[in-house]
């Protein structure tokens, strides 16, 4: 048997220990303060007891695993470094480390908490990660950091108080599943990266709750966000892509540092889609925000119905003359604003809802106009539009809109 397996490991004993360890080895960390930086080179498990800590000294990675089949679990680690560049974090989980366990450690990250650098299969789970608050934001680590990773499993983690709860960099085929993550720049954070999944987390009190960038066929399904602030779910040149059933709700004005004053423009957007194509949109709840969808920058067909958009400021924000038809085989959106009727009452509206006119654009692009809002001139050019509807612009226009929410999937369950 193994001269490690189940041992009682000391402080000050433990680089000797994962030295000598062999294979299958599971090393017991006795409660104590161990200092220092380790290194698993061996497939093993690492397993902490109530009142372990790993200290990195303030300096440096904690713990770096180089062994595919590693556990580590049931740690508190802190003091790591705080170099930035040098990715230096709490666990590193070099590119060895195929189908490594990482699961209930507390960590307390000076630089980022955990980072996977090009290890496939990963589990990260059940893991609380807490940034330090005494540094600017955007000198912290990201909670999680994925780089170059496949197949990784990031499920039940909390991350607070980070530069981004979890980033995902040229990754593909992850799934990110029942976080909760909150007080950071992006609760979630995607860049270059394809068919991954984003299912069930929770977000609030970010700068931003999902920010969705420069990636494909993404499935973004019962995600909340909520008291975000600038955006709730952000969809930055996004395509063939799948958002339903999520919410996000109460999303907040952008402020100043320090949270004095709102941003020129910052109002708080549910749902931002700029130059993202071919996605389907549906089953998502977006309400009491300032704008409900803000859709920009040649963003173009793409399918948007089946939604709820409930007492939001101004419901859609569309700056383009190009029509839309927001509905699908005779199903559009439900608008808590929408003032037609159902006179067979089948449910669906007799008169199509068209959130904008040629006013609301106006007073987007000029935004000085607003002084003339309750002008004869403003409710001349609103009689007009509605005497004579060929003059109207085109844009958003829900053909079928909905006299009731619809149920998601988890109503029905």
């Amino acid at each position: 048997m193994p001269a490690w397996t189940m041992a009682a490991i000391q402080p000050g004993q433990l680089a000797e220990a994962l030295s000598n360890a062999e294979k299958g080895d599971t090393l017991k960390l006795e409660p104590g303060l161990f200092r220092g930086h380790y290194r698993i080179d061996t497939p093993l498990t690492l397993e902490g007891s109530p009142g372990t800590i790993l200290d990195g000294n303030g300096d440096g990675t904690i713990l770096t695993i180089a062994a595919p089949e590693a556990t580590v679990q049931d740690l508190l680690l802190r003091n790591s470094g705080r170099n930035l560049t040098d990715h230096e974090s709490a666990i590193f989980i070099e590119t060895p480390g195929r189908n490594t366990h990482i699961r209930r450690n507390r960590i307390l990250a000076q630089g980022f908490g955990i980072w996977v650098d090009s290890a496939p299969d990963v589990l990260v789970e059940r893991n609380r990660i807490t940034g330090n608050t005494d540094i600017r934001s955007q000198d912290r680590g990201n909670g999680i950091h994925l780089h170059h990773v496949n197949g990784a499993m990031i499920r039940d983690n909390t991350v607070c108080h980070a530069r981004d709860g979890i980033y995902i960099n040229v990754s593909d085929g992850n799934t990110l599943a029942e976080n909760r993550l909150c007080n950071q720049r992006y609760g979630i954070h995607y860049m270059y990266s394809n068919s991954n999944t984003v299912r069930g987390n929770q977000s609030w009190g970010n700068r931003t709750g999902y920010a969705l960038m420069q990636s494909t066929r993404l499935d973004v399904i019962h995600n909340r966000s909520e008291n975000d602030k600038g955006y709730g779910l952000l969809l930055n040149y996004i395509t063939q892509s799948t958002l339903r059933d999520n919410t996000a709700v109460r999303i907040q004005s952008s402020t100043t540092p320090g949270g004095t004053e709102s941003i020129e423009g910052g109002e708080g957007k549910a749902l931002f889609i700029y130059n993202s194509q071919k996605n389907r949109i549906h089953g998502n709840t977006l309400a009491q925000t300032a704008v409900g969808i803000h859709m920009t920058a040649g963003s173009e067909n793409n399918e948007i119905h089946g939604n709820s958009l409930i007492s939001n400021r101004t419901q859609v924000k569309y700056v383009s003359n190009r029509a839309q038809e927001w509905s699908k085989e005779g199903r559009g959106n439900y608008w808590s604003d929408y003032m037609g009727w159902d006179i067979n009452d089948d449910g669906i509206g007799d008169v199509p809802y068209e959130p904008n006119d040629a006013v609301d654009r106006i007073l987007w692009t000029y935004p000085m106009a607003r002084v003339l809002m309750n002008s004869p001139a403003v409710e001349l050019m609103r009689w007009v539009q509605s005497a004579f509807p060929i003059l109207k612009p085109q844009g958003v226009k829900d053909s079928h809109p909905l006299m009731r929410p619809p149920e998601t999937q988890d109503q029905q369950s």
